[in-house]
């Protein structure tokens, strides 16, 4: 995208609020990849989508150091819960002491370990499921988390379109959006925010007669 376009998004994108602001701010200056941290307009997105399906119930695989989980904690309906899960234990350890030092903290449940493992030991439905971690298993978290959403529910993927190279030969995202594209069961959108966001969501079986 134009950066001119990227800039003049972000110019009329609410601002964050000073918490999120602040672990923003100690991404960028504490991690070796603050690009992996959703940007304003795509916090804001995730945030509008909470909003939409009054969620009480949100997954998160991916959670980097809590950014994105705060993010959506800030929205939820009251008593509701971010469920997120993270492999890296220095992730982990990072986003617990965001979530301590965040009003909205006490609203994560954060769950360490392989999310393709852990992801078998929930249960649903979640309103709302936000994956960005490893790529190459798109497919296998599509599969895992489809069963736990609401009928009600979305997914949204992120980074599908890897800068341009999902449109290439052999990209495995772009092999996933294909997949995706390709599935009778749910309906999607691709969205040209950020590195690229797909929705995705439970198509209604049909109606008898």
């Amino acid at each position: 995208m134009d950066p001119r376009i990227s800039r003049y998004a972000v110019e009329h994108t609410s601002p964050l609020d000073p918490g999120l602001e602040a672990i923003a701010r100690a991404t960028r200056d504490q991690t070796d990849s603050p690009g992996m941290m959703s940007g304003l307009v795509e916090a804001r997105l995730l945030q509008t989508l909470v909003r939409l399906a009054q969620a009480s119930r949100v997954l998160e695989v991916g959670t980097f150091t809590g950014f994105g989980a705060l993010a959506m904690a800030e929205v939820l309906q009251p008593s509701g819960t971010v469920t997120t899960l993270e492999a890296d234990p220095d992730n982990a350890a990072l986003a617990r002491a965001h979530f301590a030092a965040h009003p909205s903290g006490t609203r994560v449940e954060l769950l360490t370990g392989d999310a393709l493992e852990l992801l078998k030991t929930l249960t649903g439905p979640f309103d709302l499921a936000y994956v960005d971690a490893w790529k190459s298993d798109y497919p296998a978290y599509f599969e895992l988390v489809l069963p736990l959403l609401a009928a009600h529910g979305i997914m949204v993927f992120d980074n599908v379109l890897r800068q341009g190279r999902a449109l290439e030969e052999n990209d495995p995202v772009g092999a996933f959006n294909d997949m995706i594209q390709a599935d009778a069961r749910v309906g999607n959108a691709l969205l040209t925010v950020g590195d690229g966001v797909l929705l995705v969501w439970p198509r209604e079986p049909p109606r008898a007669g």
